[in-house]
């Protein structure tokens, strides 16, 4: 038996809106892809240093083939492992791999079907149940360009303002991230504007952010 040293964060909602320097938690995020041509019935994830795989991230559902979820860890570690298990027995794992350095974790063929994927539980994680990963289009916005950046407005394109100031009272230093919350099952396309601490100002409209973990701001 592995070990249970960690425990699921209460409220990961909390973190929304507050941005996150580049080697702080939640690097780890992943799409858990599905591409085996058989349903996953339990999934587990939970850090490499731990000896409990902890409860089935899934619970009462199920993961079909050509399907993904966003899996959030709520532990900061990089190194993770995965286990799933199939409907008519047989199971896989994924062992220590390095989340923060890729966007999915797939079983079955890389190429195929669902593509990325984000989603979690577990000994630390947690699954959002009965929503469409797909159509999440959350994501974290890191500052690609060398600059402090001042304010931040991201919107979903069909929304008729932007909306307030994200960073608030901060500032998005070069190489931080923030975490850009936005409601799922409205649409995956949107707008993003950023101001300069010297008031120059650019935008970014339309973008697809549903099969995006990050946007690199440049």
């Amino acid at each position: 038996m592995r070990r249970h040293v960690l425990a699921i964060l209460a409220v990961l909602a909390g973190m929304a809106g507050g941005f996150v320097p580049a080697s702080a938690e939640a690097q780890n995020r992943f799409w858990l892809v599905n591409n085996t041509g058989r349903v996953i019935e339990q999934a587990y994830v939970s850090s490499s240093r731990v000896e409990d795989w902890g409860p089935d991230i899934l619970g009462t559902s199920v993961l079909p083939s050509g399907n993904r979820v966003w899996v959030t860890p709520s532990f900061g570690d990089c190194v993770l492992d995965v286990r799933v298990t199939y409907q008519g027995g047989g199971e896989e794992r994924r062992m220590q791999v390095n989340a923060c350095n890729i966007s999915q974790i797939v079983f079955g063929r890389a190429g195929a079907g669902a593509g990325a994927s984000v989603g979690g539980g577990g000994a630390g994680a947690t699954v959002s149940p009965g929503r469409p990963a797909a159509a999440n289009p959350s994501f974290y916005l890191r500052n690609g360009t060398g600059v402090t950046i001042r304010e931040v407005y991201v919107s979903l394109s069909s929304d008729s303002n932007w909306g307030g100031d994200r960073l608030g009272q901060n500032v998005l230093q070069p190489n931080q991230r923030l975490q850009v919350s936005l409601p799922a099952g409205r649409g995956c396309n949107v707008d993003i504007r950023v101001v300069y601490m010297d008031g120059r100002a650019g935008e970014r409209r339309g973008l697809e952010t549903c099969s995006l973990a990050e946007v690199i701001w440049r």
